[in-house]
């Protein structure tokens, strides 16, 4: 039987290239998009391309922590051993725009949704399963509390608001692999590089201070493939890997354990997340 990966985001960008190439290695890939019809059609493509391969979809909205329940409701029904989940999907909102369950809707998509899920998931996880988390080195830029995620007289600007939801996914990946460390489940994180998408012209205002190459999704999927498939990093966990497969520094926030259990406690209030029974969580650097 195929080992089973799920994915968010697979519609477009590295997410589709992803899962295309998972399905190459021999995976069984789950795929989970907000619009089924586009789904439907990544998919046929990809069994196109590579007739034998298999290739599930399970309608989830990242944005709405009712609809992740309910995603994950289904994975849980139908999948008993998850060796790979990468959290892919990411938006940014141009405007000031609250998620249905009223949070700042980057943040939610790309940070509460993801949260929940992999919260969700965790007992359905082989037992030397990945977790690969698609972050940025945006999340350099970052500096506003969490709390203005759920305030919605707070101030807004689109570059903070993306920044602050990938630094929160580096966060969540240090804090998740800390409370997995006595188990074989690796977490990690990692920026895919400026990638020519439907998020370039925003990439474009964003990234100009810190760098200019832009890459093609090809080469933009080549650090999430890396870490959700290669031998050589068995057994590394609570890691941040760069565009070359590098490992790189986080930013000093990033690596602010307290910081990060702080973002933890607000982000398992906010949606109702299960506590982990594992360890206890050891507060000190990853």
């Amino acid at each position: 039987m195929s080992e089973i990966a799920v994915i968010t985001g697979t519609t477009h960008g590295i997410g589709r290239v992803t899962a295309r190439e998972l399905v190459r290695a021999g995976r069984r890939v789950v795929m989970l998009c907000r619009d089924p019809t586009a789904a439907r059609a990544v998919r046929d493509a990809i069994l196109a391309e590579l007739p034998g391969g298999a290739v599930d979809i399970v309608q989830c909205d990242l944005a709405s922590l009712n609809s992740v329940r309910e995603s994950a409701a289904v994975i849980r029904r139908n999948y008993s051993a998850i060796s790979l989940l990468i959290n892919n999907a990411g938006m940014v909102s141009l405007q000031h725009r609250r998620s249905v369950d009223g949070f700042e809707l980057t943040f939610a998509v790309n940070h509460l949704g993801p949260f929940l899920l992999t919260q969700l998931l965790l007992d359905r996880l082989a037992g030397t399963a990945r977790i690969v988390n698609v972050a940025s080195r945006v999340h350099l830029r970052a500096t506003e509390s969490f709390e203005a995620v759920a305030n919605p007289r707070a101030p807004y600007r689109s570059v903070a608001a993306y920044a602050r939801s990938k630094l929160a996914n580096i966060m969540y990946t240090f804090a998740l692999a800390r409370r997995l460390s006595d188990t074989h489940i690796s977490v990690n994180c990692l920026h895919p590089g400026v990638v020519a998408s439907n998020l370039l012209p925003f990439w474009l205002r964003l990234v100009k201070p810190l760098f200019s190459t832009v890459i093609d999704v090809e080469r933009g999927a080549r650090t999430t493939l890396h870490l959700a498939l290669a031998p050589e990093v068995t057994g590394m966990t609570g890691r941040y890997f760069d565009e070359h497969q590098n490992l790189t520094p986080a930013s000093p926030l990033a690596t602010d354990v307290g910081m990060q259990e702080e973002l933890w406690r607000m982000s398992a209030s906010w949606t109702g997340a299960p506590k982990i029974a594992t360890t206890e969580v050891n507060l000190c650097n990853p």
